[in-house]
Parts: structure tokens; sequence; C-alpha cells
């Protein structure tokens, strides 16, 4: 063996040689044995290990000492800093603190002469303890550091983030176990981000600023503190009160399970953060390193001369300080370095003297710990304040001696091929990189996405329209194709598709790394110019300057927070951009060029990845679109590589920043991204497999975790944010077997809002089958018994929801008493309280070990509930998005508003309104007529506008009294008042179009009156003309057959030119606009455009009349009062938990079937009977209007529309049961319908009359027989004679 090795082995914590690593390899294999992580060494662990959906973690029990590696690392994933103290349960009676107590004496005596034989034997020195069958427990840091050397790079990574959060010191220099090679791994710390606020000193006052950072790029000052020799103070207890003194951030001697055998902490460095908060008690002004030498630092020289060096500050802990000792040496060469140096003496009593400057002593003997944290900061605090060297976790990359995890090959290599893309990203502005080079989803996707979105509500010519939206669609595919492949993308894709899986998940975490760094500093800029102006704003604000300053400074502010959107960007965007290149791709069916990569590879590239546990988008929570096409391709590939397997979908949903991901991670082990502001937008979905040890007792291969954006965003304002949430919700409702309802506190005032607009957007989707459940979370409770507190809180939230499903059940028609009968929910056993998820204020303060206990218990609650579903086929997914994502485009009307109680107070207030505009419709009818009678007589050949004012203004004056009465004394008033200014400009521009209306057809009557007495008056003119053009054409077809065809089209061209004359400045009175009034007078009644547009698609309307079965239309909506204290619903949970497999289809479905079976057939004919009453009512009253002699109005359907709904109301009233909206819509278009053909005949009669166009049109037969063509008989005949 190589002696030069054996003498290195030696320097960095191994004195002994060969002797001493042969006993240190045999306790190495001792210690991986008893874990059960000898086959570890090789075969490392990995993350695809614990992404898994196991059984939960039992906090209670002790665990076995085989198990005790797996549960650290399972605990640790869930945050839960106890994770480090885990009680063991000896398998082996030769465990120390287990064995029986030995006796000494082999037989007792009740001699009294004993007693000094007792007292011998106490104060014997030869009565020896036995050491030869001791074997003490592992050492908790011994687990950490097993499990550390036993796990992959990426399982490393996750690991050492965990300990992070759970403020827990970190590996930073670690001998190897087998080469003793001392290994930085860096790579570890890369996912680790700090923030910290800084106090300064500025202008006599204190100024706080935010800084936020990859902790790998922080430069901060670094204390390193040594031990030399073995005093009798503990080093770590020593810093832990420095960084946070209820919180043990290094482990040390008194800490749970503590023992003096440790095996793999000898020649360890770990590091730790102090990072202020910027308050008065903050024990440092800025971020600090600390770092903690373990084992004596006399003989870990290579750590320790790298630590020496790299330190802004060394702390050096001696039992003494003597000339002559080992550590003299040492002690000396810190002396003479110019580093500051703090040497703590164990032994010595005494405060602390600065020697020289930079240079102290202090005593410890005797002294608290308190009092010596408190003197060690205020020197420390000293120091820093000067000139000081800073340290950066990157710069160990540069040290020699010391093997960087990132030196590896392979992670090479991915970072080569990041660096590849992100190199050309570099010089651009951050907010501009995803417009210059993920153009396909900037402004064109959000374009293709409105566009789509009004293809589900067409009005008017809806084919014409339809083809218009499409072919703007399909250019809208043509511009994405020809933006698309970017330079950045095409690199980014090649390397994904080249590498192999590791390479993969290197390439793509490097990607995550370096995207950050590029926008981390950028970021920070433009967040610190929106505070300034901000502040601007404010002040400006104060002062009441002028408005037009202000709304300028507004629009910057706007500007910038716009600036801030498009500054984030991370993976997920450029995952978004492969979707969008191959939906653009694949809706033209374009070939990829042969400079391009094929698009048609593309899902299966993200389909590889969300089978490794990467999350993929869901919904595009920029554009709040789900990419459907995308999305199928993904999940059609999956099915192809894992077959198409069951799964159980379990989503979330909850205000912003309530914790949601947070939780998701710490159940599951997953790393849904939660800091640094980088919130989840959208909705992602992860795909987990069952554990095999549980396995058994599903029946679904996977669970898909579906991770949502926060609702009620402050990135968004007003309607916006209403609509988005609602349709977020809806869709992630609808798609869960189950949804986690994430409240933060204990009010669920927001989330009770959301969910009202939920349940009645699923009792509108009557198509779509779904079988939702929801679970209540309530986080950061503090109080412990706020289960038992809250049980009259949880009764008043159940009669909450159950009001608002029973008023929703009456806007929708539809028989529903009860929140579950819509969603399966069991008030006593799915609300649960979670503790505070910090124990003490950020930035330092741990994870609560509460919170994880939270989370067990809810995990436990989840699978309990999963274990009864079947879960669905990853293809009925599939096929369950597609379907309720279109439900979601078809609905537009509730997701606009806040709750139901606004969509039914609001439906209210657009009834009052239809009757407001019907009495302004029906006086100005009366006034129009009045005038028709008028200009018929002769008698009236001007109107004036300001008369029709006035004539109409009585009745104007009495609704806007009547407006002004129904805002201020209506009982929803407070919720009306968010619409008052609308409708009161909506009754105005009622108003004067409607007289402005009126004032048009009174002057195209008088026109075509005067055009007809225009023709009359010139009729021997004109007759004499088409005499002459007569003569003229008899002359041209002289010697020609005058064949009928060619006579018909010169009289035509003659006719033509006179009517152009006689007619060339009257307008023709227009044809009925029949479709567009009917849905007009409809909607002016309250019923949506999607009932109307319905109705007529599948003309089922036109059957009402002769339908054998009116079972469809009916509902029993009479509800009754069992729900008004929510004790008589099924709030027991009796059967429902256990039927999440139930449909809001199957239960709307439920009074179809009653009424099938109990609906009596008397009953329907009663109701044919109504609706023929009703349509020759209709049809009298229509017949009875002065069509033929006034001309058409549709006021005549309005009054029709009225007396039929008002019929409707009453024959309701005298029955059990109710009609559903469709009823009164299908019955109204069928009047309609059977009244087309009289209004048309009847205006055509009054067009005949009236209008110059019609009058001379039916004089051209007359004149066409009798003046043309018997004149060129006449003329042809004399001329031959």
């Amino acid at each position: 063996m190589d002696m030069s090795r054996n003498i290195h082995k030696e320097s960095v914590g191994y004195p002994g040689g060969i002797k001493r690593k042969k006993q240190y390899d045999k306790e190495m294999e001792t210690l991986l044995d008893r874990l059960q992580l000898r086959e570890k060494r090789q075969q490392k662990l990995s993350q695809a290990d614990f992404l898994k959906v196991g059984p939960p973690v039992k906090q209670e029990h002790d665990t076995s000492e085989r198990d005790v590696a797996h549960t650290f690392l399972q605990r640790l994933m869930m945050l839960d800093y106890r994770a480090r103290y885990i009680p063991v349960r000896q398998d082996s009676p030769e465990v120390s603190h287990s064995n029986p107590v030995e006796e000494s004496v082999t037989d007792d005596t009740d001699d009294d002469d004993d007693d000094d034989d007792d007292d011998a034997a106490l104060f014997s020195t030869n009565v020896d303890f036995d050491q030869s069958k001791v074997k003490t427990h592992v050492h908790p840091m011994d687990v950490q550091m097993a499990v550390f050397h036993c796990s992959d790079s990426f399982l490393k990574q996750n690991m050492i983030t965990k300990l992070s959060q759970c403020q827990y010191a970190l590996p930073f220099l670690v001998p190897d176990p087998v080469t003793m090679e001392i290994h930085c791994p860096l790579w570890t710390f890369r996912q680790i981000r700090k923030t910290w606020k800084i106090t300064e000193m500025k202008d006599n006052s204190n100024c706080v600023t935010m800084k936020s950072m990859p902790i790998c790029k922080a430069d901060t000052p670094l204390v390193s503190f040594l031990r030399l020799g073995s005093p009798s103070v503990s080093k770590s207890q020593l810093m832990n009160t420095l960084i946070n003194d209820r919180h043990n951030t290094f482990f040390h001697r008194d800490c749970p399970g503590s023992t003096r055998s440790r095996h793999l902490m000898d020649g360890v460095a770990e590091i730790a953060w102090y990072c202020p908060a910027g308050k008065a008690n903050d024990a440092f002004t800025d971020c600090i390193a600390f770092c903690n030498l373990h084992g004596d630092a006399v003989s870990v020289v290579q750590q320790r001369d790298i630590l020496t060096d790299k330190s802004s500050v060394n702390v050096v802990l001696v039992p003494t300080l003597e000339q002559g000792d080992k550590s003299a040496s040492v002690i000396s060469a810190l002396y003479k370095s110019p580093k500051p140096l703090i040497i703590l003496i164990a032994e010595k009593d005494g405060g602390a003297v600065q020697m020289k400057k930079g240079k102290y002593k202090m005593g410890l003997k005797g002294r608290s710990q308190s009092g010596v944290s408190e003197e060690l900061k205020k020197i420390l605090v000293k120091i820093l304040s000067g000139p000081h060297s800073s340290f950066q976790l990157e710069s160990m990359a540069e040290v020699s001696g010391v093997k960087v995890d990132e030196d590896d090959e392979v992670c090479q290599k991915g970072k080569s091929a990041a660096m590849k893309m992100v190199d050309l990203l570099q010089k651009m502005d951050v907010s501009k990189i995803k417009d210059t080079y993920l153009s396909c989803q900037g402004k064109l996707w959000h374009e293709w996405c409105k566009i789509n979105k009004e293809l589900y509500h067409l009005k008017g010519n809806i084919e014409l329209e339809k083809c218009q939206k499409q072919d703007k669609l399909k250019q809208i595919r043509q511009a994405q194709c020809n933006a698309s492949c970017s330079e950045p993308m095409t690199v980014f894709i090649e390397s994904l598709s080249s590498s192999s899986a590791t390479e993969k998940e290197y390439f793509l975490k490097w990607t995550q790394i370096l995207i950050d760094a590029l926008s981390t500093d950028d970021l920070s800029s433009i967040l610190q110019t929106y505070d300034e102006k901000w502040a601007e704003l404010l002040a400006l604000k104060k002062k009441e300057q002028d408005t037009a300053q202000l709304k300028r400074k507004q629009t910057e502010l706007n500007e910038i927070s716009t600036k801030v959107q498009s500054a984030t960007f991370g993976l997920e965007h450029i995952f978004r951009e492969m979707g969008q290149i191959y939906e653009a791709h694949a809706a033209l069916e374009k070939q990829p060029k042969s400079d391009q990569t094929d698009w048609s590879k593309y899902p299966e590239l993200a389909a590889e990845l969300m089978i490794s546990g990467q999350p993929m988008e869901l919904m595009d929570g920029d554009a709040g679109h789900v990419p459907l096409t995308w999305i199928s391709g993904i999940l059609d590939e999956v099915i192809k590589k894992l077959g198409d397997k069951r799964v159980f979908v379990l989503s979330v949903l909850g205000v912003q920043s309530s914790g949601k991901s947070t939780m998701l991670n710490a159940m599951f082990g997953l790393q849904f991204a939660v800091s640094a502001g980088r919130c989840t937008k959208g909705a992602f979905m992860q795909l987990m497999e069952v554990s095999v040890e549980i396995k058994k007792d599903f029946q679904f291969d996977y669970m898909l975790v579906v991770d949502t954006e926060g609702l009620r965003a402050l990135e968004l304002e007003g309607n916006a944010t209403l609509q988005h949430d609602n349709e977020l919700a809806t869709f992630v409702v609808g798609l869960g077997n189950m949804t986690l309802i994430n409240i933060f506190g204990e009010n669920p005032a927001e989330m009770q809002d959301v969910l009202q607009i939920v349940v009645q957007a699923f009792m509108r989707m009557k198509k779509i089958k779904l079988s939702p459940s929801c679970v209540f979370v309530h986080q950061n409770v503090t109080d412990i018994a706020a289960t038992e507190k809250n049980m009259d809180g949880k009764r008043r939230l159940l009669e909450k929801l159950d009001k608002m499903t029973q008023l929703a059940a009456k806007e929708e028609v539809c028989v529903a008493e009860c929140f579950s009968d819509i969603i399966a929910f069991d008030v006593q056993k799915d609300v649960k309280y979670f503790a505070q998820l910090w124990e003490g204020s950020p930035p330092m303060a741990p994870p609560n070990p509460g919170y994880s206990e939270s989370v067990q218990e809810l995990k436990t609650i989840i699978l309990s509930k999963a274990s009864q579903s079947a879960g669905i086929t990853l293809s009925q997914f599939k096929s369950k998005i597609k379907d309720l994502w279109n439900a979601l485009m078809n609905e537009e009307f509730v997701f606009s508003f806040k709750n139901t109680l606004e969509v039914a107070t609001f439906r209210k207030l657009e009834v009052q309104y239809g009757n407001w505009t019907w009495s302004l419709r029906s006086k100005l009818e009366t006034i129009k007529n009045g005038y028709l009678q008028k200009i018929g007589e002769g008698t009236l050949a001007e109107v004036q506008l300001s008369h029709l004012h006035k004539l109409s203004n009585e009745t104007y004056e009495e609704i806007k009294n009547a407006m002004v009465t129904y805002f201020d004394h209506d009982t929803d008033k407070e919720m009306l008042v968010q619409w008052r200014g609308r409708f009161e400009s909506k009754i105005k521009e009622f108003h004067d179009e409607q007289v402005g209306g009126v004032k048009r057809k009174l002057d195209e009557v008088i026109v075509q009156k005067r055009a007809c007495r225009k023709l009359d008056a010139k009729k021997t003119e004109f007759e004499n003309k088409l005499l002459e053009k007569s003569r003229e054409l008899a002359h041209q077809l002289k010697d020609q057959n005058k064949d009928e065809k060619e006579l018909e089209e010169q009289f035509n061209c003659v006719w033509r030119d006179l009517v152009q004359e006689l007619i060339a400045d009257t307008k023709p009175i227009e044809d009925i606009n029949y479709d567009e009034d009917q849905s007009t007078v409809l909607r002016e009644l309250g019923f949506e455009y999607s009932l109307i547009d319905e109705s007529r698609r599948s003309a089922r309307y036109k059957q009402i009349a002769m339908a054998g079965d009116y079972t469809p239309y009916v509902s029993q909506t009479k509800h009754r009062d069992q729900c008004s204290t929510g004790q008589q619903c099924n709030t027991t949970g009796k059967g429902n938990s256990s039927t999440v497999g139930h449909t809001v289809l199957g239960f709307l479905g439920k009074v179809s079937d009653y009424f099938t079976e109990r609906f009596p057939f008397k009953e329907q004919e009663v109701i044919r009977s109504f609706i023929d009453d009703v349509e020759q009512q209709a049809l009298d009253s229509i017949k009875g209007k002065p069509v033929a002699t006034e001309g058409y109005s549709a006021t005549h359907l309005q009054e029709v529309a009225n007396n039929v709904k008002r019929r409707v109301t009453q024959f309701e009233s005298q029955k059990k049961y109710a009609l559903k909206k469709e009823f009164t819509v299908d019955l109204l278009l069928y009047v309609f319908h059977r009244a087309w053909s009289w209004l048309s005949e009847s205006h055509k009669e009054f067009k005949v009359k009236n209008d110059a166009h019609s009058y001379v049109e039916s004089k051209k037969e007359h004149y066409y027989v009798f003046r043309f063509v018997l004149n060129i008989s006449n003329i042809g005949t004399t001329d031959e004679k």
C-alpha cells in the first residue's frame, strides 16, 4: 500500500494509520449492517425509492434499529425536525441501556453483620463494570451521515434541502468513508434559497432591505469554530446560542439519543446560516455563515486549514491555553494570521480580553452560557462591522485538495447542456426572454384562448361567425408554427432527447438553477423599482395631488407589475412552449423541417419526465386555459409506457399563500415550488406510484396529485380574479376524486364563496359525470383544542353551505337540499385543524413538529377514503379533462360572481330591469302608434326628437325613482351597490336608444309615404317613359324573334333605371330580424343565452306540444326547510364517504327516475292542455296587433313573453312540482315559432302598403305585361303594316 496515502489518511483525522483504518472500516460495515444499508453503498438510495405513496409514518412508536434509516428519511421529507431524535427499539439485548442490572452478590442474608460488607461492596474499586457485551445504540448523526453516504446525488440534494428547511446545519466538508478524500457536496446546496432582511443606518434611521438568493451565490462572512483537545464545554451547544437559542441547529452531546460512540462525524464540517428578520432583537444585522468542524482540529489538519483560510473570523475552543501542549502550535499560527481570532478557554474564568487588534481571548469557567453568548455576539459584531473577508459556497470548487461533487462527469454533462441553452439568454433583459424566445405561449396563445372561448358563445349569424373564428384560430396556429423552435428551445429539446435518464435529470436541475440565477438579480431590481414607485404613489395620495399625476404613477406601477410577471421565468414556461409548438403543428398537421426537432416526439419526452416524477402543467396559469391536445398527447404516451393504469386523483384548493404546496410536499415528499415568490400558477399534476407494501389495500396503481395556484391572487383584480378563480376551482374539484380545501386560519369565508359557485356550476353541468368529494383543512390554527371548540363553527359552516346549495338549486331548478348532495362531505370527519407551520418567527424558525403530525393524520384519512374508491383509468382521466373543460367553456354566467347569493341577487335585478324596460317599451310603442295614425292620415310630416323625449319623460322618471327605491331599500342593497352605476347607465342608454329607434321608424314611414305619393304623382310621366323605352326596344328587336326571356331581361334593365331614378334616396323597410328579437326578449326576461341556444340547436321546442313525456321538464324544487338548520341533511357521513362514486348527473337524474315511475298520466295531460291553452292565447294576442297597418315591433313579442311567463308561474303555484327553465324557454320559442307565419305575412302586407320599394315592385308585373310587352307587340305589328 502506498505510504503517502496512509500519511494522508492519518492527516485527515485517522491517526494510527492502517490499523486505525481497518478498525474504522469494520465499524462502518457494522453500522451499515445495523441500519440495513450495506447493499446501498453501491446501489444507492434514490428519489424513486421515496417518491411513492406509502403508509403514514407512525409518530409515537419506537422504531426498530433496522428501520431507523428509512424512518429518518421519511420524517425528514415531511419536515419533522424530530427525525434526528427517533426513539429506537433495540432488537439486541447487548445494547447498554437495555441490559438487565447485574448483581455482584450471589446470595442475600439478613444478618446485620453484613452491613459493613455492603458498604465495602459499595465503595470497592474491585467491582468493575462489564464492558465486554455492551453495544451502544446508533448515534443520531451516524444515522444521518450513513443515509447521506448511501444516497445518490439527487436524494442527497433533497435531503440537504429538507435539513435546511428544518433549520439544521448541513454537511459542508465530508471525508469519504472509503478513500478518505475530502468532499464538498456543493451540488446538494443548489436548491437552497435563503431570505433575510438587512438593517442599515441611513440618515439617522434604520433602513431595512430584503435579500433573497440561492445560498450557493450568497457572499457572507464565515465564522468557523474549531475544537483543540477535549474541553468540558460543548462547542456545538455554544454555537446554537448564537444562531437560535431555542433550536439545536448543531447536534451536541446533550441532545436526545447522543452517545460517546460516534463513527461518521469526526472530520465533518457542518455549515449553517443566521438570517436576520430585520427586527430590533436580531443578533446580527446581516446574514452570517457559521461553520462547525467536528472532532479534534489538532488531528483533522486538512479540514482545519481549509476553514481557517476561508473564514472571516476563527473561533477556537480549548481546555487550557498553555505553551508546549499539542494545540499551542495551531493557536500560535492562527494568532499570527491576519484573520481575526477568538480563543475560548474552558478551564479559565474571566471576561473577554483584546490582546491586539482582532485577537481576543475569553474564559468560560463558572459563566452562564447566555452570558458567554452575549459577549461573543458583541465581539463578532465589532469585528464584522469593520473590513473583513467574505465567503461564497461556489468558491469551494477552486480549493485544492477538495473534491467537489459537481465535478462528476454526468453532472458536468448536464451542466454543459444547460449552459449551452442559458448562454443564449444571458445578455437579454429577463423580462423580454419569453416574448423573444418563447413567443408561442405569449400574445399568440392568449389570443387563441380568447377566440377559442368565444366559439362556445356564438351569437347572431352563428355559422358565419364560427367560420371566421376558426379561420382566425388557424392563422394564429400558423403564426405559432412560424415563430416556433427558437434556438434556445431547439437546444433544450435536443439535449432532452439525446441524454440518458441521469443526464436528463441533471440537465433539468441545472437548467432551473441557471434560469433562477439569471432572473434573481433582474427580478430583485424590478421589485425594488416597484417598491419605490409604490412609495411615491402613496406619498402623492397623502398630498392629494392632481389626478393626472396620480394616474400617471398608477400606470407606471401597472407597467412594472406586468414586467414582474414577464420576468418570472422557469422550467414550466419551457415545457409550456413545447406544448404550444406541438399543438400548433398538430392542428395544421405540419411535418417538421429538416432543421427542426420532431414535434411529434414532444409528448413522449414529457411523458417520460412525468413518469419519473416531474410535475407537468395541466392548466396554463397565465392564460387560464387547458391545452387539451398537449395534455391528451402526454397521457396517451404515459398509457403506452405504463398501460392504462388506474389512478386516484387528489387535488388541493385554497387561497394564495395558504400553504397548499408545502402541505403536499410534506405529505408525499414532493417538490412543488413553495419559495422565492415562485408561487404555483395554474394547475400542475404529478404522478406517484402506490408502494408495494400498501398496494394490496387499494384498487388503483397510482395517485395523481394536482396542485393549484392560490385563489384571490393579488396579481389579478376584480372580475378577472372571480372568473379565473371560479373556473379553476370548478375544474380542480370536478377533476379530483378528492379535493383538499385548504384554509389559512379558522375562517373559511373566502372558500365558502368559491365552493358555492363550484356547486352551482356542477348543477348546470348536467351532462358531465362527476364524483367529487372534499376535506376541509384549516392551517395555522394555534389552539390545540380547536377541534372541540369549533363544533359550533362546523355547524355554521354546514348551515351556510346547505343554505347556499338550496338557493343554487332553486336558481337552477335542480333537486338538492344539502351541500353533500353535490360534493361528498361529512362535517364530523372531513374538517381537520393543522398546527402552524413554523415554530417561532421566520426566517430562523424551524417547522413545527405538530404540523408534520397533522399532515400524517390527514394522510391517514386520505388513504382510508381512497381505499374505498376504484379511482379511474388514465384514459378515463384524459376524457374527463376534455369533457369538464368543454363544459367549463360552455359555462359563462355563474363564474363572474362571488357566490350563489350574488347570482340570485343579480338575476332578481335583471328581472326587475326587464320590467323597467318593458314599461318604457310599452309607453314608446303607444306613442309610436299615435304618430303612425297621424302619418297615415297625412296630418304629420315631421317628428321632433325633443317631443318624443317629452312624451316619454314621465314614464322614464317613474322608472328612475323606482330604481332608486329598489337599490336603496332592497334587502340585498349592500350587494346591489356594485351594479348600481352600471344599471343606471344601462337604463339611460336604453331609453335614449328606444326614443331614437322610434324616431328613426317614424322618419322611415314618412319618407316611404312621400316616395309612394311621388310615384303616384309621376304615374303618367313614368308610363310615358316606359312607352318610349318600349318603342326604342321594339325597333332594336324588329328583325329578331321576340323571345320571352330576352324581353324580360330587356324590361328589367329599363325598370331598374326608372325605379332608381324614382326612389334613389329612399331606404327600404327592413325585414324582421326574428331570431335576434327572440333572443333579446328572452334574455331580458332573465334567461341565459346558453339555454336559448341549446333549445334552438336541438329544435326540441318545436315538439313541446306533441311530447310524449314531460318528465324531463319537471323538477321537485319546492324545497323543504329540512336543511335550514343543517340537522336534517345527510351530515353524519353515513353512506356518504362510501358514495364518492355518486355523480352529479346521477343525482340530478333522481328526480327524473321518481317522476318516470310516479308522475301520473293525468298530470302529463294537464301540462299538454296548459301548453295548448297558452299557445292559443298567445296567438290570439299576436293576431290582435295592427301589424299589417303599423308594422312589426319586438314589443309584440315582449308582451306575449311576459304573459306566457306569468301563466307558467301561476301554473306552478298550483302544483307540488316545478317546471324547469328549459320548459319556459321551449314554450316561448314554440309560441314565437307558431306566430311567425302570421307575423311575417302581416309585415309583408305592411311593407307592400308603406314601403316605396315594395310598392314599386308590386307594380312591376302590371307594367311588364300591360305596358311593355303589349307596346312592343303593337309597335311591331304597326311597323309590319
